[in-house]
């Protein structure tokens, strides 16, 4: 098993990022959920109850395909955020893919208590995260057993080009590094989660003007690594950045993640002397038959 820890993540950076007023869902993200949600059609567990964990940033319109599949389930829709959350609920209740479409029951803008949700969605928020294991194990919690995680979030490829053009510019990298899929499905084992299964595929955006794509690089995030640029750039160096731009194909790669895993019972805690009771003892021995 693998060591490694996530990339070092600057948190006053990314506690700042968290901050930033809300504003509508990356096309990006959104198309990652629409490929994600795809992906449901492998898991045959039927939710009673699911949670959307940070949608706005994750996907909004994804909330409508979710809704759609599971009509007869209970939703949580977790936004850390106050203006966020609001910015959700607001989105939700008055769009045209509206969740009232598909199901009667009401969707709950709050977290989750522990054990409460069958299935936890959440995507292209882990690389963004200071303590991606903190956050795991909240994870971990909210879901009750045998309920699983659905996951996506950017690895190691994303972002190959611009890398390739600030390290020949000599400038610090352009994004903190991004985490490897195997290293994800170690810290997901390591919080408890069992079964872990991760695929990557490779999303090429092309753009017309340097401008586009950096507009399109403010929607997705911000530039996490400690070892960035301190302070503000002038003019100078954005049309140093234009310029460099506008010598290479305007693309960029992004390396998409997608796990899930499956909570599992808990194990005995085996001590000298271990007192079960007549139900436990046969939940027991029938797990062990089977």
């Amino acid at each position: 098993m693998s060591t490694q820890r996530p990339p070092t993540i600057d948190p006053q950076a990314a506690q700042r990022w968290q901050k930033m007023p809300a504003g509508p869902s990356p096309w990006l993200h959104e198309e990652v959920a629409r490929r994600m949600e795809e992906r449901l059609e492998w898991i045959k567990l039927q939710p009673k109850n699911w949670a959307h964990w940070e949608p706005v940033r994750g996907g909004l319109q994804a909330h409508g395909l979710l809704s759609r599949r599971y009509p007869d389930a209970g939703c949580f829709v977790t936004e850390t955020q106050e203006a966020r959350a609001a910015y959700a609920a607001k989105t939700i209740t008055t769009s045209w893919w509206n969740p009232a479409r598909w199901t009667a029951k009401p969707t709950r803008f709050e977290t989750p208590a522990n054990g409460a949700v069958q299935m936890l969605w959440a995507n292209m928020a882990l690389h963004m995260a200071a303590d991606p294991q903190a956050l795991i194990a909240q994870w971990h919690r909210a879901l009750a057993v045998d309920g699983f995680v659905m996951f996506s979030c950017l690895g190691p490829d994303t972002l190959k080009e611009l890398r390739g053009l600030y390290q020949a510019l000599g400038w610090p990298a352009p994004s903190h590094e991004f985490t490897d899929m195997h290293d994800w499905g170690d810290m997901l084992a390591g919080a408890g989660f069992a079964e872990p299964v991760m695929d990557m595929e490779r999303i090429t955006l092309t753009f017309e003007t340097p401008q586009r794509l950096l507009e399109e690089l403010r929607g997705l995030g911000r530039n996490l690594q400690p070892q960035r640029f301190a302070g503000l750039r002038g003019r100078q160096w954005r049309d140093q950045l234009h310029q460099a731009l506008s010598g290479i194909p305007l693309h960029l790669t992004f390396e998409v993640i997608y796990g899930h895993a499956f909570k599992p019972k808990p194990r005995l805690d085996m001590r000298p002397e271990t007192v079960l009771s007549l139900e436990q003892m046969r939940e027991t021995l029938s797990q062990r038959k089977s």
